[in-house]
């Protein structure tokens, strides 16, 4: 009796703490309000099956209480009951997945129009670039990496010239426009996080992983990486900033360009990228040969 009255006890204490916590998602600023629809969708789900499991459990405790006579009855098989457990289990879990199918077509369709920003990981920082006067992202080749260029940038390229750099600073974004997020890693797994956008994408070296999102409302929200990446993993923290479009423009111009970059470094990138992505297709069509 005790052990059924406790079990109760457990599923309405589960479902008040629920309805009552103080502890709650933090305010959307994106347009990703399904992510919370298709999440709580999946608390309904799973919380009415825990719920209805653990009545079931605190009844089968006083129906089938231990009374001295009785006896119990063997049953190996029971079909209805089999057939009844399969079709209510597949609509629990269609009704998980279906509403993520369609959230996940949504999140990686990007609209047209949507302007690029890179995002760029590394072992402990972020940093970013965002297209020039052009509106192009110039390309990147992971072996001109250095001290001069830690973006990678192919200086030959005519895009990238103009990109703008902010390295190891904030994000910026302007408010009310559809933003594709470019998620580049130079070393191990990241993974780009801003709870309050609900949206989230792993970063995996040698890869371009994405998504988009419209920034809601302004203010400053954590960047986090939420992918182990080593032992200053928690020390891996920036801020998003979304603001009004023509105060973002304004910090947008005072940002140095990659051209201007290159000339404060006082290198010659070009020759060295000249030289490293000869190399790199020379090696390629070597490896073409060789098959």
């Amino acid at each position: 009796m005790y052990v059924a009255v406790m079990i109760v006890l457990v599923a309405v204490g589960t479902v008040v703490f629920h309805f009552m916590s103080p502890w709650w998602w933090t305010p959307i600023a994106s347009n990703w309000g399904y992510i919370d629809d298709t999440i709580i969708i999946t608390f309904w789900i799973t919380g009415v099956v825990f719920v209805a499991v653990l009545l079931f459990m605190a009844y089968c405790v006083l129906r089938f209480r231990y009374k001295e006579g009785r006896r119990s009855e063997y049953e190996p098989e029971n079909k209805k009951l089999e057939w009844w457990l399969t079709i209510i289990t597949g609509l629990g879990v269609a009704g998980m997945l279906i509403p993520g199918l369609f959230v996940w077509n949504q999140f990686v369709t990007v609209p047209p129009g949507a302007a690029e920003i890179e995002v760029v990981g590394t072992q402990w920082q972020w940093s970013f670039r965002y297209p020039g006067k052009d509106g192009v992202i110039g390309t990147s080749n992971v072996r001109l990496i250095s001290g001069d260029n830690p973006f990678g940038l192919n200086p030959d390229d005519p895009n990238g010239r103009d990109d703008v750099l902010v390295e190891g600073g904030d994000l910026h974004l302007p408010l009310g426009g559809p933003v594709k997020i470019l998620l580049r890693s130079i070393d191990v797994l990241h993974n780009f996080t801003v709870p309050q956008f609900r949206a989230k994408m792993d970063m995996v070296p040698g890869m371009i992983t994405y998504f988009w999102l419209t920034p809601t409302r302004t203010g400053t929200f954590d960047i986090l990486c939420f992918e182990l990446c080593g032992t200053g993993h928690y020390t891996m923290r920036a801020s998003v900033v979304v603001e009004e479009k023509n105060a973002f423009d304004a910090w947008l111009g005072e940002q140095e360009t990659f051209a201007q970059t290159m000339a404060r470094a006082g290198s010659d990138p070009g020759r060295k990228a000249s030289l490293v992505l000869n190399e790199t297709g020379n090696v390629a069509a070597k490896d073409r040969q060789a098959q």
